[in-house]
């Protein structure tokens, strides 16, 4: 696959000029993106990037990051606090992301969403007030593990690290979760089945394929 080198701003209103365009797939009058990637390959810096870009022509966007929808730490760490099968499989809520953020993007809905549910600093409910996304708006989720979920996905961005990247751009006391993303790739290979690919290597110079 051959990748363009790009600026990360470009990268941003490349990304948002595409979306303009973007019709839902199912009727929904809403638009779905998932950034997905590792922490060491900063999606939400992306994801922010776009929603800028959105904001200054005219398009509403939302961003909304996995991290808000862990689970409770009696749940997430019940097998200890670096047991890689719950990280992969069990820390995040899917379940809340479906009720609280793409049943009401969905064909009917009535774009109230949710932006954050649980915090995992202090293990309790964020209590967040309701974002309304109006209709025409762009939801921007940003995470790790994001395409393994069938997620009704309008457009799907993988920001992808060779192993050896993601192992210097990972904390040393968060190397117990590298097999999970080795793992990932192995069972769902997000870099071939992303709408869009970024190498982000090298953080000062990414490259796409778009």
């Amino acid at each position: 696959m051959r990748l363009e080198a790009i600026t990360w701003d470009r990268l941003g209103d490349r990304l948002a000029e595409r979306l303009l365009d973007l019709e839902p797939t199912d009727g929904s009058p809403w638009t779905r993106v998932a950034l997905d990637g590792a922490p060491a390959a900063r999606p939400d810096e992306l994801a922010a990037r776009v929603c800028e870009a959105l904001r200054v022509r005219g398009r509403p966007s939302l961003v909304v990051g996995t991290e808000g929808f862990l689970r409770p730490a009696s749940l997430r760490l019940e097998y200890g606090h670096q047991d890689v099968e719950s990280y992969y499989n069990g820390w995040y809520d899917t379940g809340a992301l479906w009720r609280e953020v793409f049943d009401p993007l969905g064909p009917g809905g009535d774009g109230r969403i949710l932006p954050d549910l649980w915090d995992p600093v202090t293990d309790r409910a964020t209590r967040s007030p309701y974002a309304q996304l109006p209709p025409g708006g762009v939801l921007l989720l940003h995470g790790p593990f994001l395409l393994r979920h069938w997620f009704p996905l309008d457009l799907s961005v993988h920001l992808v690290l060779t192993p050896g990247a993601l192992r210097r751009r990972t904390p040393g006391t968060e190397h117990w979760t590298l097999p999970a993303y080795e793992r990932y790739d192995e069972e769902n290979d997000p870099s071939a089945t992303a709408d869009v690919l970024v190498r982000a290597d090298d953080p000062r110079h990414p490259a796409w394929n778009g």
